[in-house]
């Protein structure tokens, strides 16, 4: 048990412990150690340099040693510590990568100096994130959404051709009459009449670059929600400019490689935008995923949320829409957008299904919020 023990420490801490902790390692431990040491003891080494060519058998080495799930930790460690970012310019390179959400983001960052000879990889790589992610998360999504707008919808005084007889008897089972053997329908469910677009939904995401992984689950939620007829679905994405991506939805693989990650931010004119193509404030939603740092004009920004909120659209901004659900944001403009009635808070992915059905319910979504254990920001 002590030598175990010894050897974790060994692993944990590195080489440079061999004299403190003299312990032998097998074949097996040696091989996770020196793929641990190439990474994060790289500036003692040389270790694997963005030119190395030991690059690609490190990430081979890495899958056999590790779960997926260290693995693409440990993808994402590379990156950041050793300039690996530079060989996703590499197809050979890019095809031994385990793909998820943060992968994709930094192919989004690289955007158009990705060369033509990677491009296909790339898309392959962004295909494969994609197809996960919608088999994840299509389902709960489409059931949340169009099970809201059905109860939004439901018609309390329905003619008999309207009734919705399985929904009216179970609602009125306690009335149920044993002399007679039969249900008194005191209360009537009806379908209601449908209508083309219930709702009308705005996407609107800062593509700056800490905001990457926020914009790929973005981009396949509004993919999911542009299939469903009921709702109208738009997306667009800003930096110091303004790009509607509502055409792309459609394809989410095109839409994350129209998207540039980088650059600065300007809140104002996104939300200037979003104003001129909202045409029912009453039944939109607006979701404004951005961290808050504002590079435009603050008193703008501030003057058009303001307004939006009293048109009566309903705001909602995310500060990130990710697994860590948790981000570095603005806190003054935070404040601001509690101080107007908008709900400030950072939402996981599994969870934005729920918010938007409590949104088109026009349910409070500081409560939602606060019944999910989410810190929301408050004046």
């Amino acid at each position: 048990m002590q030598e175990e023990l010894e050897k974790r420490w060994r692993l944990i801490l590195g080489g440079q412990t061999r004299q403190e902790l003299d312990v032998v390692l097998t074949k097996q431990e040696t091989g996770i150690d020196n793929t641990l040491e190439a990474l994060y003891n790289s500036d003692r080494k040389g270790g694997l340099g963005p030119s190395s060519p030991n690059v690609s058998r490190w990430l081979g080495d890495i899958r056999e040693y590790f779960p997926q799930t260290v693995v693409k930790v440990m993808q994402q460690d590379a990156i950041k510590r050793i300039n690996l970012t530079s060989m996703l310019n590499e197809p050979e390179i890019l095809g031994t990568l385990i793909p998820d959400v943060h992968l994709v983001a930094n192919l989004m960052t690289l955007g158009r100096a990705i060369p033509q000879k990677t491009k296909a990889t790339a898309r392959l790589v962004v295909q494969k994130v994609v197809d996960e992610l919608m088999q994840k998360l299509m389902t709960p999504t489409q059931q949340a959404i169009i099970g809201s707008l059905n109860r939004s919808a439901r018609n309390r005084r329905p003619k008999h051709n309207e009734i919705n007889w399985a929904e009216t008897i179970k609602r009125n089972l306690k009335h149920y009459q044993p002399e007679y053997k039969t249900v008194i329908p005191e209360i009537r469910i009806g379908y209601g009449r449908k209508r083309k677009s219930m709702k009308d939904i705005v996407l609107c995401l800062d593509q700056s670059g800490s905001m990457g992984t926020s914009v790929v689950y973005s981009g396949i939620f509004g993919a999911v929600m542009a299939s469903i007829p009921a709702i109208n679905t738009k997306m667009v994405v800003f930096d110091t400019e303004v790009a509607d991506l509502t055409e792309e939805l459609h394809d989410p693989v095109d839409l994350l490689f129209g998207v540039q990650l980088g650059g600065g931010t300007d809140i104002n004119k996104a939300l200037t935008y979003c104003a001129q193509i909202i045409t029912k404030p009453l039944d939109t939603v607006l979701i404004l995923i951005t961290d808050l740092y504002e590079g435009g004009n603050l008193e703008a920004m501030k003057n058009m949320a303001a307004q939006l909120v009293n048109n009566g659209v309903q705001l909602i901004t995310l500060l990130a829409l990710n697994d860590d659900g948790s981000t570095a944001f603005d806190h003054h403009n935070a404040e601001f957008l509690s101080s107007l009635g908008v709900p400030v808070f950072a939402c996981t992915p599994d969870l934005f299904p729920e918010l938007m059905a409590a949104a088109l319910n026009k349910q409070d979504i500081n409560q939602w919020a606060g019944d999910h254990d989410i810190k929301v920001h408050a004046k």
